[in-house]
């Protein structure tokens, strides 16, 4: 699969107060549903964040697991939930309102990266992460 594409099926928008570890759960949960992934990967993600922080920047976190776990992939893929409230996520005080949690068997995940890096460090990002109403907003983001 090496045209991951992003869609607003694979856009959450939950409401309320989470601790970093709830949202890496419910991603995980729902990449689990969507069997991009093996029940074993919620682990997986957690060890990876603890190894160093998965903050990518401008209020987008892309948690996933150690590579050493790439057999509980079962199909490369991105499952993404938008926090309102936002979920405070490293020690050095990142809020992340944006978490992508990413499945991949291999490198098929890298374009999709590049495009969420380009959203990343453009100025207004996060700004407009905050005025998301809709899956089809925050996808629009996403793109670049």
């Amino acid at each position: 699969m090496s045209n991951l594409t992003l869609s607003t099926n694979d856009i959450s928008i939950l409401n309320g107060n989470y601790s970093k570890q709830e949202a890496i759960k419910l991603v995980t949960e729902s990449m689990i549903t969507a069997n991009l992934v093996t029940n074993d990967y919620t682990q997986a993600m957690y060890d990876r964040d603890a190894q160093i922080s998965t903050f990518l920047g401008n209020g987008i976190a892309i948690p996933h697991g150690t590579t050493d776990k790439r057999d509980s992939v079962l199909n490369t893929g991105l499952k993404i939930i938008y926090f309102p409230q936002g979920i405070h996520w490293d020690e050095d005080d990142n809020v992340a309102y944006v978490v992508i949690g990413i499945a991949a068997k291999a490198n098929e995940h890298l374009n999709i990266l590049r495009q969420l890096t380009r959203s990343v460090i453009a100025e207004n990002t996060l700004a407009r992460i905050h005025a998301v109403q809709t899956p089809e907003e925050l996808l629009t983001i996403l793109q670049g």
